[in-house]
């Protein structure tokens, strides 16, 4: 599809209702959506709304709204999958930022390219990928991360960032911290490997796949054993508004895990690579907390999955927050663990 250099239109108190998994009805002052880097450099160059901050939305699978949006929401629609790179071993698959990050997996996987299979079914979109440094089940993207471009909004020059230049954390990069709002993501590329690199321990995974008979799965068989997983843990955002979940696992010392360990055994850990501290599900906390299955009005906490807070109809994203502030007061008091927020609050 050719690159479109127009203005793209805009729109004034716009509701993003349809725009964020919580599925607030809030209202943007601004409103456009872009398909190419070009559309949205004619959008600056133009200059008609450079008086209001500009706030890049994805999938808005990771945001909750708490009030109207006071900036222009730029909705980033840039999509096309294309190897840029190939070798007996390896592809490099270039991604627009705009396109569903399940698709970039379902892609990878019908082509047997291995390294995301794990990460099937996480919503959002493939340029929100890196900023989050999304994972699930063993797996994040810096493991497969080769570069992203990015529109430096200083500047309008196009900027490539490396693994290290991205910064790359427990859900944390550069682009969270010292580069937000500095830049737009255009284009995310990978390298997939041509040779299955499996990974069963994890989680379910192994347990489900025992179920199942399958003793040598294939990455096809890892993306559908996940995607199963994830289904029958996580509610649908197209039936009960949800970003997923609401908090990062902590990371505790070995000092700090050893005093949570003495006096709750049986809590489930893991090990960081290439450190001595110890991850825990968040989840775990709050289920012990009581929190599960929590409702207050349409603001609550999932039934089935404690990590996940939930709309069940027409909650405000304050009465959700609200919640979610009651629940790290509570797991801090009961357990002594900080939790912190992985959702976006706006």
């Amino acid at each position: 599809m050719p690159k479109s250099n127009s203005v793209p239109q805009v729109f004034e108190n716009y509701s993003l209702k349809e725009y964020n998994t919580f599925g607030i009805d809030v209202k943007a002052q601004y409103f456009t959506i872009i398909s190419s880097l070009e559309s949205y450099v004619a959008l600056l160059k133009a200059g008609q709304y450079t008086h209001v901050p500009h706030l890049f939305l994805g999938g808005g699978s990771n945001i909750l709204c708490t009030k109207d949006i006071d900036a222009l929401v730029v909705k980033n629609e840039i999509k096309g999958f294309e190897v840029i790179q190939e070798d007996e071993d390896y592809v490099i698959l270039r991604s627009g930022a705009g396109e569903s990050w399940d698709e970039l997996v379902s892609y990878a996987v019908q082509h047997n390219w291995s390294g995301i299979e794990n990460l099937a079914l996480i919503p959002g979109t493939v340029g929100a990928a890196p900023m989050q440094n999304i994972g699930a089940y063993g797996i994040e993207i810096k493991d497969t991360f080769d570069h992203l471009e990015a529109l430096n909004l200083e500047t309008l020059i196009v900027d490539r960032f490396d693994k290290s230049q991205c910064q790359f954390g427990y859900r944390e990069s550069y682009f969270k911290h010292a580069g937000k709002g500095k830049y737009l993501i255009s284009t995310v590329c990978f390298k997939l490997s041509k040779k299955p690199n499996i990974k069963t321990s994890y989680g379910a995974i192994q347990t489900v796949l025992n179920a199942k008979g399958i003793s040598n799965p294939t990455i096809s068989d890892i993306s559908n054993v996940v995607i199963e997983i994830r289904k029958s843990k996580l509610p649908d955002p197209k039936e009960i508004g949800n970003s997923g979940s609401f908090f990062k696992n902590p990371t505790l010392s070995s000092q700090e895990a050893d005093r949570l360990l003495n006096v709750y055994p049986g809590i489930p850990n893991y090990p960081v690579d290439a450190s001595s501290d110890i991850k825990f599900p968040a989840g775990w906390f709050i289920e012990q907390a009581g929190w599960k299955g929590y409702r207050d009005g349409d603001a609550g906490v999932h039934a089935n999955q404690a990590l996940v807070l939930v709309n069940y109809g027409h909650a405000t994203g304050k009465q959700i927050l609200a919640i979610a502030e009651k629940i790290k007061a509570s797991v801090f008091e009961k357990f002594g663990v900080s939790l912190e927020t992985e959702v976006n609050i706006y």
